[in-house]
């Protein structure tokens, strides 16, 4: 079931712990993992004001070395790793990839910014909810 971990981060500080939370669980269940990261294409803000080519190359190498780091930390831990970026919207991405990957299980951060469901899960981590049956852990701020 765990044979393979995807990781989709934004390389925040919020999304620490389920980078951390994943490398622990893949370590526990001996599994390769996939770490991404998604250039925002289709947001209305985006879609509004409109990237630069060069913007969006610094977003992809950004996005580099933040799948770079997760990959190279679960080499620490002994495990296979391979690190993505791709271009487009957030959770259709992370859909796509995992159902095109044979991914075992979704790990995300949660965010949770908004006043309805994003408070509680975040609307990225919910929208990839909603649209796979890959199974999908939102993994929380820690409480202080």
């Amino acid at each position: 079931m765990h044979e393979t971990v995807l990781i989709a981060t934004d390389g925040s500080e919020e999304v620490e712990r389920a980078v951390n939370y994943a490398i622990d669980l893949a370590e526990a269940f001996d599994a390769e993992v996939h770490a991404l990261y998604v250039v925002e294409t289709q947001a209305t803000y985006i879609l509004t004001v409109g990237l630069s080519d060069e913007d969006m190359e610094e977003y992809k190498e950004y996005g580099e070395e933040v799948v770079t780091d997760v990959v190279e930390r679960a080499k620490d831990r002994g495990l296979e790793g391979r690190g993505i970026v791709r271009k487009g919207g957030i959770a259709e991405e992370i859909v796509e990839y995992a159902e095109g990957n044979d991914i075992g299980t979704i790990i995300m951060g949660q965010q949770g910014r908004g006043a309805t469901v994003d408070k509680y899960i975040g609307s990225t981590a919910e929208k990839v909810m909603r649209k796979t049956d890959v199974p999908v852990t939102a993994v929380g701020p820690k409480n202080e």
